[in-house]
C-alpha cells in the first residue's frame, strides 16, 4: 500500500511462487523414488536440485513492476532503444534515469552497466544489449547473448544483490529466435546458480503472454522439479548444452594439447627413437607433413603400391575435408532436429552422447548434411573416451538408417571415433533392429 492507502502497482518478488513449488505432487512422488531413478537411469547434466529451483521464479508480467534489488533493461548500444520493456522502465523510473544513462556513454553488445532505479521499486537497473541475429553469424550471436546473461549475473554478484528480475533480453526487433534464446538464458542462469548460488536468493524471469509458453516448455530441461521430470526431459536437451558455465561450445576454437605433441599414441620401444621416428605424426597441415606429389600418390593407390601408413594419411586428408566442410556449412536445419546431443558423463567419467532415432526423418533430409553434422558435433568429443546411447523409442520405417549410410559413416570418420568409443547402449530395440 502507498501512503494514501491505495494498492501498490509493484510486485514483491518474495510473494511470487518459486518454480520448485509449481509441482508439489510430482516432487513428493519423486522424492520417494529417488534412489531408483539414480541407479536405473542416465542422469541429466542439469540435475534435479530443490534448492536451486527454490531460487527461480517464472512470472507473467512487466519487469518494471518488480520489487527486487535489480531489474534488467534490454536496449541498444546507445541505450536509447524504444521497446516495450525499455519504455515501461523509463516511464516508471522518471526523467532522472535518462540523465544517468548519458553518463554511461553507451553499452556494447553483451556488456552490462548499472544505474539507480530512481522511482522504481527496484533499487537498481542493469542495462544490457542483446545481439542482432543472423543465421550465418549464429555462433557470434549465441556468444553475445550468453555474455548478456552472464555479465548481468556477475554484476549482481559483485554488488551483493539478493534478487534480480530478468526481462527477455532478446527483443523481437533484433530477430533472435525465442526458443534458441531461451535455451541460452536458462542454462546460463542454471550454471551460475550452481557455482554462485549462495550469493543470489531470487532470479525472476518476467515474461509476456507470448513468451510464457516457451519458458514453461523449456524450464523443466534445466530446472527439473523432480527426478522423474529430469529423466523425461533428458532426450529434449539440445546438442550444445554449453560448458560448465553455460557458455556455447565452439569446437574449432578449442585448443587441444596432447601429452607429447608430435609423438604417436602407442608407446615406442627405446630403439625406435632418434632418426627412425615416424615424422608423419607431426602437424596436420601439408607443409608439416612434408607430403610428396599428391597426384603421384593417387596413382600409386590405384596400382595398389601404397603402404598402410600412406593409406592412413589419405584417409586422414579425406576426413579433414569433411571436417572443414562441416565447420563452414550452415547445418542449423539438422541441428534443429535435436537428434544428436551431449549429455552428462557415466560412472567412469566418459562423455555420454545421445542419439534419438525418432528425430531423424531419413526420407526427408539430406543425409550427407546429417553426416556433416555428426562430424561437426563429434570431432571434439571423440578425442577422449565416450559412449553412445541410441533411443529407438517410437521410431517408424521413416527413421531407420540404411546400411549404406552407416557404412559411409564408418569409412569417413577418423580412427579416434572407433578407438575411443567404449560402449553403445540400444534403448527399446524392436524385433527388426535386433536382427
Amino acid at each position: 500500500m502507498d501512503p494514501l492507502g491505495a494498492p501498490s502497482q509493484f510486485v514483491d518478488v518474495d510473494t511470487l511462487p518459486s518454480w520448485g513449488n509449481s509441482c508439489e505432487e510430482q516432487l513428493t512422488t519423486s522424492d520417494t523414488a529417488a534412489e531408483t531413478y539414480q541407479e536405473e537411469t542416465i542422469r541429466s547434466p542439469f540435475l534435479y536440485n530443490k534448492d536451486i529451483n527454490g531460487k527461480v521464479v517464472l512470472w507473467k508480467g512487466d519487469v518494471a513492476l518488480l520489487n527486487c534489488t535489480a531489474i534488467v533493461n534490454t536496449s541498444n548500444e546507445s541505450l536509447t532503444d524504444k521497446n516495450p520493456v525499455s519504455e515501461s522502465i523509463f516511464m516508471l523510473a522518471g526523467p532522472d534515469l535518462k540523465e544517468d544513462l548519458q553518463k554511461l556513454r553507451g553499452c556494447r553488445t553483451g556488456e552490462a552497466k548499472l544505474t539507480k532505479g530512481f522511482n522504481l521499486a527496484a533499487r537498481f537497473i542493469i542495462h544490457t544489449v542483446g545481439p542482432k541475429y543472423k543465421s550465418r553469424y549464429r555462433t557470434a550471436a549465441e556468444s553475445s547473448l550468453y555474455s548478456c546473461y552472464r555479465n548481468v549475473l556477475q554484476l549482481a554478484k559483485e554488488q551483493s544483490m539478493s534478487s534480480v528480475g530478468f526481462c527477455v533480453i532478446n527483443s523481437a526487433k533484433r530477430g533472435y529466435p525465442l526458443e534458441d534464446a531461451t535455451h541460452i538464458a536458462l542454462r546460463t542462469v542454471r550454471r551460475f546458480l550452481e557455482i554462485h548460488g549462495e550469493t543470489i536468493e531470487k532470479v525472476v524471469f518476467a515474461v509476456s503472454e507470448l513468451e510464457e509458453a516457451t519458458y514453461q516448455k523449456l524450464l523443466p530441461l534445466y530446472f527439473p522439479r523432480s527426478l522423474k521430470e529430469e529423466s523425461c526431459s533428458l532426450p529434449y536437451l539440445p546438442a550444445d548444452i554449453g560448458n560448465a558455465e553455460g557458455e556455447p561450445v565452439v569446437p574449432e576454437r578449442q585448443i587441444r594439447i596432447s601429452e607429447k605433441p608430435g609423438a604417436p599414441e602407442d608407446n615406442q620401444e627405446e630403439e625406435d627413437e632418434g632418426l627412425g621416428v615416424d615424422l608423419s605424426f607431426i602437424g596436420s597441415h601439408a607443409f608439416a607433413r612434408m607430403e610428396g606429389d599428391i597426384d603421384k600418390q593417387r596413382r600409386l593407390i590405384l596400382q595398389g603400391q601404397l603402404s598402410e601408413a600412406a593409406l592412413q594419411k589419405q584417409h586422414q586428408r579425406n576426413y579433414n575435408r569433411w571436417l572443414c566442410q562441416a565447420r563452414s556449412e550452415d547445418l542449423s536445419d539438422i541441428a534443429s532436429l535435436k537428434a544428436l546431443y551431449q549429455t552428462g558423463v557415466d560412472n567412469c567419467g566418459r562423455t555420454v552422447m545421445v542419439v534419438v532415432g525418432r528425430n531423424i526423418p531419413v526420407t526427408l533430409i539430406d543425409m550427407d548434411k546429417a553426416l556433416l553434422y555428426f562430424i561437426h558435433v563429434m570431432d571434439h568429443i571423440a578425442v577422449k573416451e565416450y559412449v553412445l546411447v541410441y533411443f529407438h523409442t517410437l521410431t517408424s520405417e521413416y527413421n531407420h538408417l540404411d546400411s549404406d549410410f552407416l557404412k559411409k559413416l564408418y569409412d569417413v570418420v577418423d580412427v579416434k571415433y572407433k578407438r575411443n568409443l567404449k560402449a553403445v547402449y540400444f534403448v527399446h530395440p524392436t524385433f527388426r533392429s535386433k536382427d
